[in-house]
């Protein structure tokens, strides 16, 4: 069976209005370009087709919310959109940076870790495809003989 992936993400925060510069600059980046503001939130979808679902990700207001050890993470295209990403996020008030880096994994995949202002963990993340991560292997065994 394959996983279809995500529909949609709705994420609490204290205040749209202040979450807005981080959220307006990344999420467009992310491909995330068309943005709908109802009462109380602030959805960012995907384009698409006519006919089609879009995917999107929603900020909801919830004054006492506070961020917890719930991580989401967005996914890169490559190691160079990662620096391009976080680069973003830095510019645009994003705290606790974190890399980017290669963090103890067994994939090794290179991401950037940060949050937002009301504290919900957010990561930005590329994973080498199965196969480059085999060859990789090899070569580690290899260059160790």
């Amino acid at each position: 069976m394959h996983f279809a992936g995500f529909d949609h993400i709705d994420l609490r925060v204290a205040s749209i209005d202040d979450e807005r510069p981080l959220y307006d600059a990344l999420l467009p980046a992310l491909g995330l370009t068309e943005i709908v503001d109802s009462p109380g939130a602030r959805e960012y979808y995907e384009r698409a087709e006519p006919g089609e679902a879009r995917r999107f990700f929603g900020l909801n207001a919830d004054a006492r919310h506070v961020g917890d050890a719930t991580r989401i993470c967005f996914a890169a295209v490559s190691a160079a959109d990662v620096d391009r990403l976080a680069g973003i996020a830095r510019g645009a008030g994003a705290r606790a940076m974190e890399g980017p880096e290669i963090p103890y994994s067994s994939e090794k995949y290179y991401a950037v870790f940060f949050e937002d202002g009301c504290g919900n963990k957010l990561e930005i993340a590329y994973r080498r495809p199965h196969h480059a991560q085999a060859a990789a292997a090899v070569d580690d065994i290899e260059n160790a003989e």
